[in-house]
C-alpha cells in the first residue's frame, strides 16, 4: 500500500536524477574516448569523479563563509558585490576546490604519464562536481532545470575543466623536466584561468535582460568552440612525458 502511494514520487525522482546525470556521463565518455595513447583505469577515473563530488562540499563551505563576509562588507546587489561574488567567491571557491582535489589525488599518480591525462583528470573532477551539483538543483527545482543545466551548466563545468586540464598537464610536464618555476606558474594558471571564465559565465548569466541573454548565449558558444578545439588539439598532440623531454609543450 505504502509503496503504491510512493511509487510515482520515487519514479519521478529517479527520472530527475537520470536527467541530471546523463549529460555529465556523456561528456565523461567523450573525454575518455579522446585519450588515444593510454586509457586511464576505470578505478582511477572513479577516484577523479569522487574527488569532484568531495570538492562540492569544500566549495560550499568556502562560499558560505565568503558570502557572510561579503554581505557584511559590501551593499548587496551593487556592481562591486556581484563582481566579488561571482569572480572571487564562487569562481575561486569552486575551481580552487576542484584543483585542490585534482592535485591531491592525481599529481603523484604513476598513471599521470601523458600530457592529455591532465585534461581527462580535470574533466572528470569537474564533471563529478557538476553531476553532484546538478542532482541537487534538479531535485529542488524539477525537470525543466535539468534540461537547462544539461545544455549550459554541465558543459560549462566541462569547459572550465578543459582549461584547467590543459594548464595542469603542462604543469606536470614542466615538473617532470624539473622546471619548477614554470610548473608553479602553470599550476596557478590552472586555477586562475578557469576561475575567471567561471566568474564571467556566472556574471553574464545573472544579467536578467534580453541583451544579457544574447551575450550569455554567445559567450557559451565561443567557450564551447574553444574547449572543443583544445580537446582535439591536446588529444592529437598527446605524448608520454618520458619520450620527449625537450618539446612536450603543445
Amino acid at each position: 500500500m505504502f509503496y503504491f502511494l510512493l511509487a510515482p514520487i520515487l519514479t519521478y525522482n529517479w527520472i530527475l536524477i537520470l536527467a541530471a546525470v546523463v549529460p555529465a556521463v556523456f561528456l565523461m565518455v567523450k573525454a575518455y574516448q579522446s585519450d588515444r595513447l593510454e586509457k586511464e583505469s576505470p578505478a582511477f577515473l572513479w577516484v577523479m569523479v569522487e574527488s569532484g563530488i568531495i570538492s562540492t562540499i569544500i566549495a560550499l563551505v568556502i562560499e558560505k563563509i565568503g558570502s557572510l563576509i561579503l554581505d557584511s562588507a559590501v551593499p548587496s546587489g551593487s556592481p562591486l558585490y556581484n563582481v566579488i561574488l561571482y569572480f572571487v567567491i564562487v569562481g575561486f571557491a569552486e575551481e580552487g576546490s576542484k584543483f585542490f582535489m585534482l592535485y591531491r589525488r592525481s599529481w603523484h599518480s604513476p598513471e599521470f604519464n601523458c600530457q592529455y591525462d591532465g585534461v581527462v583528470y580535470a574533466l572528470f573532477v569537474s564533471l563529478g562536481f557538476a553531476l553532484w551539483e546538478n542532482i541537487s538543483y534538479v531535485l529542488h527545482y524539477g525537470f525543466s532545470t535539468a534540461v537547462v543545466r544539461a545544455v549550459t551548466a554541465i558543459p560549462g563545468h566541462a569547459c572550465f575543466g578543459v582549461f584547467m586540464g590543459v594548464f595542469y598537464g603542462l604543469a606536470r610536464g614542466y615538473a617532470y623536466l624539473e622546471k619548477n618555476s614554470l610548473s608553479c606558474l602553470f599550476r596557478a594558471l590552472a586555477v586562475v584561468v578557469p576561475a575567471i571564465i567561471h566568474g564571467t559565465y556566472d556574471y553574464i548569466a545573472s544579467v536578467q535582460t534580453q541583451e544579457g541573454s544574447l551575450i550569455f548565449l554567445g559567450f557559451i558558444a565561443v567557450l564551447f568552440i574553444l574547449s572543443f578545439a583544445l580537446v582535439n588539439h591536446m588529444s592529437r598532440n598527446d605524448h608520454y612525458f618520458e619520450i620527449d623531454r625537450h618539446s612536450f609543450f603543445f
